[in-house]
């Protein structure tokens, strides 16, 4: 029953990015391009398709990797990696160094809205699956990184797969980059969900703050702003549609008086707190679990 119920759900979000949405021509607007997930679930291959895509090759993975080979690809008019803690820097440009210890809270108003995805939508498509509960991730999250390198060396993008310890069920598989978006002079972070016939794509706004900490915000705004879209993008000869959706993030990474390295993750809808998630981040002489 909730297989048919997600099917029903899935439907019923691509029409209403289809009846609301803006259509959308990639060669113009490609900040909105990137992977789609299988016709009924997200799985694995988006990673190779997206890979052949730009005529480069998947890593193996097995270096110790991160995120972004270097954080001053965001160097910009607002941001100034200089300024960063060591460790904060160490995170995202190593990122397989560091264990992730993961505490989470719902606002009571909004964990039916996260049960709802999560039993209809996040756990079947093993996408964006929001732990419900504190005890959910009690074990703690695995990082799986993987670049994405061209034919001369360069970095395409890179694949960020995070799992529950417990249980190894996929919490989020993205596609992460630099981007600039049009008009603007300052780089963002571009993390891209993949999906069933399209993609949730979030542009990140970076600044230090006056700790050396690092604030990445995905604020509210208009069209062609740093912020949240919803991309409906079947793959094949069908209008894309896309539309920008009341979803905004704001990740805190600081190392706190004890020298831990810790990230405070809050995501609210519209303006409505809805989940914060804290991480302790520890770093591994060998990149292992």
């Amino acid at each position: 029953m909730a297989e048919g119920a997600g099917w029903l759900l899935d439907r019923w979000t691509q029409q209403w990015v289809r009846s609301t949405g803006r259509r959308v021509d990639l060669r113009v607007e490609p900040w909105l391009d990137g992977p789609h997930g299988d016709r009924d679930r997200v799985g694995d291959s988006w990673l190779e398709r997206e890979a052949a895509r730009h005529d480069a090759r998947v890593m193996d993975g097995k270096e110790t990797t991160g995120l972004l080979r270097s954080i001053a690809s965001l160097d910009g008019p607002a941001f100034d990696s200089a300024a960063l803690r060591p460790q904060v820097r160490d995170f995202y440009e190593h990122t397989t160094r560091w264990r992730l210890e993961l505490w989470s809270q719902w606002s009571p108003v909004a964990w039916p809205f996260g049960w709802l995805i999560s039993a209809l939508f996040a756990r079947r498509l093993e996408q964006l699956s929001l732990p419900l509960r504190p005890l959910d991730v009690a074990h703690g999250m695995s990082s799986e990184i993987t670049p994405v390198i061209d034919a001369d060396g360069r970095l395409i993008g890179t694949s960020w797969r995070r799992r529950l310890r417990a249980n190894g069920a996929t919490v989020f598989s993205g596609w992460y980059q630099h981007v600039t978006l049009p008009g603007r002079r300052q780089p963002s972070v571009r993390a891209v969900f993949p999906l069933p016939n399209g993609r949730l794509v979030v542009f990140l706004r970076p600044e230090v703050t006056p700790d050396g900490g690092l604030t990445l915000t995905s604020p509210a705004g208009r069209w062609g702003d740093d912020g949240a879209y919803l991309v409906l993008d079947r793959g094949d000869d069908s209008p894309i549609r896309a539309r920008r959706i009341p979803v905004h993030e704001k990740f805190h990474i600081f190392v706190d008086t004890e020298g831990v390295l810790r990230t405070d993750h809050t995501l609210s809808l519209w303006s409505l707190p809805a989940l914060r998630l804290h991480y302790r981040l520890d770093e591994t002489r060998d990149g292992l679990p």
